[in-house]
């Protein structure tokens, strides 16, 4: 690997604050695009490392360095106290992220379709005008202006909500919300998917086979693990479970974010595109998906079994 060659600036988030961070031997980053099962992952990698449990909210645990409403010194501060094994969460492409010998990578790909629809789900139940006032309290907004104007306005008609989430077209390095941009991403970590460093999963395997992932996921981190301890962490990161603590575990719950914490985690694993788009929808997607030309292998990868 050689990076960080690339920056990603938005509104949201800012790559450049990985610039100067001080990583440890063991560090885990657990980049993923949004919506594709980073807190799910979060979890179980926290489960993997801290036995003992969680003491703090997950996001204080995990945090999400480049995240634009946490002033980058308390967020560096946090995770320079930490005394276990630190997992750090991104959304940055692997072509943004540091690269050290001494960090695991793990990246999760889910549907693009589901995506789409958790997206939604995500716009709905946020609290915008709060997220922009934390924004700007944490970091200003003197970077506004380079960002470039905003994407369109999120129609009324959630249809059209959604041809809009697959049709935008950003610039890579300022876009996260789009299938463009959710491609993208997880095209950097296929390129390195032989990388010993670097585990790929996928939320439907997560989904249909949880206790070999979560085994599959040790052996990675190089953790050792019985099967009892298995079936704990299994238990603790069902969608159930995760849910009805959705206060501790839900990123942005601690600052107000969600109109609900419970309904950030909306379906779980329920894939409800197949209940909503009909032929001619899946023809519109699949001339999209050609039309932004990335490799079959590749997108069969992403779309899952």
């Amino acid at each position: 690997m050689a990076g960080p060659t690339v920056r990603y600036h938005s509104f949201v988030a800012d790559s450049a604050r990985w610039d100067g961070f001080e990583l440890r031997d063991g560090d885990i980053i657990i980049s993923t695009p949004p919506k594709c099962g980073t807190t799910w992952m979060q979890m179980l990698v926290a489960s993997l490392v801290r036995p003992e449990g969680l003491d703090r909210p997950l996001t204080r645990i995990s945090p999400w360095i480049e995240m634009m409403t946490a002033p980058l010194e308390e967020v560096r501060a946090d995770l320079e106290a930490q005394t276990h094994r630190r997992l750090i969460k991104s959304h940055t492409p692997m072509d943004g992220l540091p690269d050290d010998e001494r960090i695991r990578y793990v990246c999760v790909a889910r549907d693009p379709r589901d995506v789409a629809f958790s997206w939604d789900n995500h716009h709905t139940n946020m609290d915008h005008d709060l997220f922009v006032q934390s924004r700007i309290a944490a970091t200003g907004a003197d970077d506004l202006a380079e960002l470039g104007p905003p994407g369109p306005p999120r129609s009324d008609d959630p249809t059209e909500r959604l041809w809009q989430w697959v049709d935008e077209q950003p610039d890579p390095s300022v876009g996260i919300g789009c299938l463009a941009a959710t491609l993208h991403h997880l095209s950097t970590f296929w390129g390195r998917r032989d990388d010993p460093r670097v585990a790929l999963f996928h939320y439907s395997r997560l989904s249909q086979d949880l206790p070999g992932e979560v085994r599959r996921l040790a052996a990675f981190l190089g953790i050792e693990i019985d099967d009892g301890r298995v079936g704990e962490i299994v238990a603790g990161a069902s969608f159930a479970a995760m849910k009805a603590d959705a206060s501790a575990l839900a990123p942005g719950a601690p600052d107000g974010h969600w109109r609900s914490d419970s309904q950030f985690f909306d379906q779980g694993p329920k894939r409800r595109w197949a209940d909503v788009l009909d032929a001619a929808d899946v023809r519109r997607y699949e001339a999209r998906l050609a039309a932004l030309d990335f490799d079959a292998e590749f997108l069969a990868w992403v779309h899952g079994p």
